[in-house]
């Protein structure tokens, strides 16, 4: 079974040369990023990720996470990987200097995470979920709260969750019913049940910090009156040491399709005197403080969609190499060759390459663009580019993720029969890539954000802008001769043209038809992602052609010419029919009776 390799070469084209990495080092905090520094980080994330991470991947999955008497037992290796990924300083690679980071801009720690995930998606989301609570306590804890958690939640001594969801509030948090009753020395007594919480438990730290969602007595209904509350598993002394087990357990673990290793817990809090919790920010609003977690955790899931690609791309390709099985097509009684030379399978193998790519530039540019909206010295630019990622958070978290379940299920596919034994590794890929379109919010729920808060309400200024961004390449395109430019130029110039058809009967008619517009949400999700991904290739294209004409010999620059003509010709064509999809197809989603399914 083949061990992930980083794509480095690959990772280090996007942060450089579509990302803008010199760009973004030249930002106000962000000084450090030097290419030097950057090209050192990633090669040490590299070393990590192959040589510690995905051996424990297989192993991890087949063994998974074990519960007992409320407490849950990680696979074999992960609690020694786990010391040594916190020793190594990777749990502060992105955290403020001040609570002991390392301050690196998001685009870094992307490509970092990136590797996480590939090499192990399970192990990679705890550190996940962990930056997630320590962005929310930073931007609305108090000094007391921030004082006390998070030094050691950014060292990795303490690791972090968030608890939404109950086993009657799904998706719909105005469901919410966890209560939080005020005590006399300000805290809160903490009551209710919590599922879905990923890393609720397990016995890689030694302390867990829960941010719970819950109402207080005086909450108006709905999801204007939920607050946000950290519960500690260990109450934390005034000296910073662990005190008394809080009353938060873990009760369950749940039994899923994938990610095996990672512990996913039904937590029970208050089921004997009271789980102490204390107020992060002010009463009732809590839905806005956890949609900081939500937003950081949307695009490391979106990550993970571009690491399932690559990873299984990775293993497909591999298995390809190796396999001997038929002639070559067309070749009668000649020897057996690599499946790798078959039109068909080739035709998988650059449908994998070009996804991961194509997945792998948008997110490192929105990723830099975050950078800008966080650092620039400009106001009127931070908004700019706030808008940009505003717009782009649910397409990587969406897209990428959908493009992950293909792409493994496609890798399943080049291994054939061997595909469907768990031995190859092949089925794990699909099996764990799942998840990642549903939690953090399914599909549905990232295309209706896209759609209504981040298109409608703007009267769609932002995609505009963006689609102006677009069409400015065509003139570029047009300077380059031969077949590929030709194909490329055509084919991206017809995906933004119906981009923008589909964009503008959106805008207009999500205001008048609300649920004509939602029919075609994921539709255009997936239109915005593939055109956005066609865009960073052609892009990238124009970079590498530039790099040949200059005389570079280096064979990773035509091969960029060629996977981005690739998608271009098997990926962006889909984009007429998607937004056919979008435009035309509300009538067929609705017709049907309810009585009829």
């Amino acid at each position: 079974m083949s061990e992930y390799i980083a794509p480095l070469r690959d990772m280090q084209f996007a942060l450089k040369e579509l990302a803008g990495l010199e760009q973004v080092a030249q930002l106000p905090g962000c000084e450090e990023a030097t290419p030097d520094l950057v090209d050192a980080v990633l090669e040490e994330a590299a070393k990590f990720a192959e040589g510690v991470l995905s051996p424990l991947n297989w192993s991890g999955d087949q063994e998974g996470a074990r519960w007992h008497d409320k407490a849950v037992t990680m696979p074999a290796g992960f609690k020694e990987a786990y010391k040594l990924f916190a020793d190594s300083g990777w749990t502060a690679l992105a955290a403020e200097s001040e609570w002991g980071g390392q301050g690196l801009p998001k685009v870094v720690s992307a490509a970092v995470n990136e590797m996480w995930k590939s090499a192990n998606h399970s192990f990679s989301l705890c550190p996940l979920l962990t930056a997630g609570a320590i962005e929310a306590l930073v931007l609305t804890g108090s000094d007391a709260l921030k004082a006390t958690y998070l030094e050691k939640m950014v060292s990795g001594l303490w690791t972090g969750t968030m608890n939404l969801t109950e086993p009657s509030a799904g998706s719909d948090l105005a469901a919410v019913r966890t209560r939080a009753e005020p005590q006399a020395d300000g805290s809160y007594k903490i009551f209710g049940q919590k599922i879905f919480i990923t890393y609720g438990e397990h016995d890689m730290a030694e302390n867990i910090i829960h941010l719970v969602l819950a109402r207080t007595p005086t909450a108006p209904e709905g999801v204007k009156g939920i607050s946000l509350f950290v519960v500690p598993k260990f109450l934390v002394n005034d000296d910073g040491s662990l005190g008394a087990r809080n009353d938060a357990y873990c009760v369950s673990i749940e039994h899923k399709l994938g990610i095996h290793a990672s512990p996913t817990a039904i937590m029970a809090f208050g089921d004997h005197s009271g789980a102490i919790g204390y107020l992060v920010g002010e009463e009732n609003r809590g839905l806005e403080y956890m949609f900081i977690m939500m937003n950081a955790a949307r695009f490391g899931v979106g990550l993970e969609g571009v690491a399932a690609c690559e990873r299984a791309y990775q293993r497909a390709r591999d298995y390809a190499r190796d396999r001997i099985q038929c002639t070559d097509i067309g070749v009668r009684g000649g020897p057996k060759v690599a499946i790798i030379q078959h039109p068909d399978v080739r035709r998988m193998l650059m449908t994998m390459k070009s996804y991961a790519e194509a997945t792998r530039a948008l997110a490192y540019v929105v990723a830099a663009a975050h950078d800008a909206a966080v650092h620039h010295a400009d106001a009127e630019t931070r908004k700019r580019n706030q808008a940009f990622v505003d717009l782009m958070i649910p397409v990587v978290k969406g897209w990428s993720t959908e493009s992950g379940v293909t792409i493994a299920s496609i890798g399943v596919q080049v291994h054939g029969g061997m595909g469907y034994v768990e031995e190859t590794g092949a089925a794990q890929h699909l099996r764990d890539a799942q998840i990642s379109t549903i939690y953090e919010g399914t599909t549905g729920i990232q295309a209706n954000d896209l759609i209504g808060r981040k298109m409608a309400r703007e009267g769609g200024a932002t995609l505009k802008s963006v689609i102006a961004m677009m069409r400015a390449l065509d003139s570029d395109l047009a300077k380059q001769g031969g077949a590929h430019f030709a194909a490329i130029r055509s084919r991206l110039a017809a995906g933004v043209d119906a981009l923008a058809t589909a964009g503008e009967w959106l805008v207009a008619t999500y205001g008048k038809d609300v649920r004509a517009a939602s029919a075609g949400a994921v539709p255009f999700l997936k239109l915005l992602g593939i055109v956005a991904g066609g865009w960073q290739m052609a892009r990238a294209a124009l970079i590498a052609q530039a790099k040949v004409d200059a005389g570079d010999g280096d064979p990773f620059f035509p091969a960029k010419v060629v996977t981005a003509r690739f998608y271009a010709d098997h990926v962006l064509s889909e984009a007429a029919g998607l937004a056919s999809s979008v435009t035309d197809g509300a009538e067929g989603v609705m017709a049907l009776p309810e009585d009829m399914f």
